[in-house]
């Protein structure tokens, strides 16, 4: 189990993201009655979504090296980068981007800024998936 465990996280968080912002939220708009209603479920669901991530995040970046070890595993040299900026994007899109959404402050702006940071979230998270099933879980050779 714990061989596999970094390709579940990442396809929890991978999967969890293009559930809910692929085909969640884009449901909500064409079946709620209002847009108000349908926007403010979205962002319920997009905050929930940014705690799934953050959990993933950290949990790959804590089994991504053998205990009591500094040398990472070779999936996680590959997806590291991935696994960070991936955390640090949801964070910002949660607490820099929606609070201007919710407010309506240049609405056009802000969506666009949060699509194209979700959309940059769901690669990195493809991206780390991709590693944890092409690279191999044991340690490298000392």
């Amino acid at each position: 189990m714990a061989v596999r465990l970094p390709a579940l996280l990442a396809a929890l968080w991978w999967g969890s993201l293009g559930a809910i912002g692929f085909l969640a939220v884009p449901l909500l708009f064409v079946h709620l009655p209002t847009p108000a209603m349908a926007g403010a479920m979205a962002a319920r669901l997009f905050a929930a979504q940014t705690w799934v991530s953050v959990a993933c995040c950290m949990l790959l970046l804590l089994v991504s090296r053998p205990k009591g070890d500094v040398t990472l595993y070779p999936w996680a040299r590959a997806a590291t980068l991935f696994i960070v900026t991936g955390l640090l994007l949801a964070l910002l899109v949660q607490f820099g981007v929606a609070p201007r959404i919710v407010a309506r402050q240049d609405l056009r702006l802000w969506h666009s800024v949060g699509t194209v940071m979700y959309a940059l979230q769901w690669v990195c998270a493809l991206a780390t998936l991709w590693q944890t099933l092409r690279c191999p879980t044991t340690p490298p050779a000392a």
